[in-house]
């Protein structure tokens, strides 16, 4: 089992700490490519943090029991195999959703943010905390993927939830927010293609960059004046 503390600091690693797309920097074609509106992003998002979950724990109740030179392969088979069991649900339950992920439901079998933590936290720890590991650190990536979707969908087409129906049905088109009126017809594709995606993305980076530095800063103040609030 995992203790409340243990869980604390591995979901913060994930998290914040080392997120993947802000920190590690992995995993950027889907970053990249699925944040032009917060359903893509989010949806993607959850389907690659399950399979992290569930891949981690996996990883890590057989890790005793795997030689060395076959871990890679075995470790890409078991993460093949729950990634086939996510495509096969959301073709059958959001085809919509399906189509538009397209190829990058199946490609989170290769994405390197799985692999890399089974390699290099599931293989080496317990069964819980490498399920705490792999769903948080699924979670950071999707909390990138929701925030630079936001950014890109509202200054790209002046909306929020976009695309909403395709998860909730017809019915949740009256849940897409239009910050712009639709009858503008507003657009501005620059945030919508590529060079958009690494515009947003250096922004997110930057922001999390200035807020570390500026906790490290109050952190050193705090110890400088010491436990009774007396500067050293």
């Amino acid at each position: 089992m995992i203790d409340h503390a243990e869980a604390k600091s591995i979901a913060h690693n994930g998290l914040w700490k080392q997120n993947a797309g802000l920190v590690q920097i992995l995993g950027l074609c889907p970053v990249l490519v699925m944040s032009t509106n917060i359903v893509n992003g989010v949806s993607l998002g959850l389907a690659t943090s399950l399979v992290m979950l569930i891949s981690g724990m996996a990883v890590a109740s057989i890790r005793h029991f795997v030689p060395n030179e076959l871990r890679t392969p075995i470790f890409i088979l078991i993460i093949a195999a729950l990634v086939t069991m996510v495509d096969l649900a959301m073709n059958a339950y959001v085809h919509g959703l399906y189509v538009v992920l397209g190829i990058f439901i199946p490609l989170i079998t290769t994405n390197c943010i799985v692999l890399a933590r089974a390699e290099a936290f599931a293989s080496k720890n317990g069964v819980w905390q490498s399920g705490v590991d792999g769903f948080a650190m699924g979670l950071g990536l999707t909390g990138v993927l929701a925030v630079l979707g936001a950014m890109r969908e509202l200054v790209g087409q002046g909306t929020l939830l976009s695309g909403i129906e395709l998860l909730f049905g017809a019915h949740a088109k009256a849940w897409v927010i239009h910050v712009i009126p639709a009858d503008m017809n507003y657009q501005f594709l620059l945030a919508m293609l590529p060079p958009g995606a690494f515009i947003g993305l250096g922004l997110l980076v930057a922001g999390k960059m200035a807020l570390d530095r500026r906790a490290e800063a109050r952190a050193k103040a705090a110890a400088a004046r010491g436990p009774e609030g007396v500067t050293a």
